[in-house]
């Protein structure tokens, strides 16, 4: 046995530390998967079923819970279309334009520099609650009402996202490597989109993830600007579910509706998790 597992610590051998960490650490990632499980067995129980209490085991009427959703009276598949185009393109562009924003702020020094920067961290402050009727009343009047649109251009500016990569910028970019690049030749959006962007991959996949889910969740805002059913998002058609009439009322359909939602949003980070982890070192210049 090696001098390592032979230290005890205040006391505690290191194999019984190890053993307690990981028994917490399982019991806590089943306290959070249990809420996903109960999710899943629901949407395979029909209404009757479900008004009769909770079971933990799988009923048969999954398929029937889908059938009956699908052909309902609201577009499921155009919910589903229009909240991956906001969420997609919110993702991308909210990403991009804070990353380049964090940039300009962290590596140029220019009159204002710092109160610019203050004035951005004050906007996360106000809540989006605040603003509203100002920016129902905006959009209504440049004729944007009832559109997507309003859900994407305005979650371009995020401050919170902008923070974060500023910080991660302060403390993983070397300003060394952007005079680098200047002397060699490259200009401003060479520079920022072929060695700045590689180098805060990481950083970036975290925002990306953060952002698509924040957007995929979002209802506050669909809720008060769509009004047409085929333009509406998935959380908005959710609500509508929740709120019919008794005679339409299926719990069946709304566990269903819910457990479809969630998976774009796990193959989003299925997809952007690599990119968590290796991405750190992929645009490293190599001598």
């Amino acid at each position: 046995m090696d001098e390592i597992t032979k230290a005890k610590p205040h006391g505690v051998p290191i194999k019984v530390r190890r053993a307690i960490a990981y028994i917490v650490l399982i019991f806590f990632s089943l306290l959070c998967l249990i809420w996903f499980y109960i999710l899943l067995i629901n949407s395979t129980r029909s209404h009757s079923e479900m008004t009769l209490g909770f079971t933990l085991l799988p009923s048969t009427h999954l398929l029937d819970n889908w059938t009956s959703l699908i052909n309902g009276t609201i577009p499921i598949a155009r919910g589903f279309l229009n909240s991956l185009i906001v969420s997609g393109c919110t993702c991308l562009l909210c990403v991009y334009f804070s990353a380049m924003t964090a940039y300009a702020i962290n590596t140029y020094r220019f009159k204002g520099r710092d109160a610019i920067a203050a004035f951005i961290l004050a906007i996360m402050m106000i809540p989006g609650q605040v603003t509203a009727l100002g920016f129902l009343q905006l959009i209504t009047k440049i004729k944007l009402d009832d559109s997507l649109v309003p859900l994407i251009i305005p979650a371009i500016a995020s401050p919170v996202t902008y923070f974060y990569l500023k910080q991660y910028m302060e403390s993983n970019l070397p300003l060394s490597l952007v005079e680098a690049a200047r002397i060699d030749g490259s200009n401003e959006f060479r520079t920022f989109n072929t060695i700045i962007l590689p180098l805060i991959k990481p950083a970036i996949s975290v925002q990306m993830i953060f952002s698509f889910v924040g957007s995929w969740n979002n209802y506050f805002t669909p809720a008060l600007i769509l009004h047409t059913e085929t333009k509406k998002t998935l959380p908005v058609m959710i609500a509508e579910l929740r709120g019919a009439d008794w005679l339409r009322f299926d719990m069946g359909q709304i566990y269903i509706m819910i457990a479809a939602s969630i998976f774009p949003v796990i193959i989003v980070y299925l997809i952007l998790s690599e990119y968590i982890v290796g991405g750190v070192s992929s645009g490293a210049v190599k001598g």
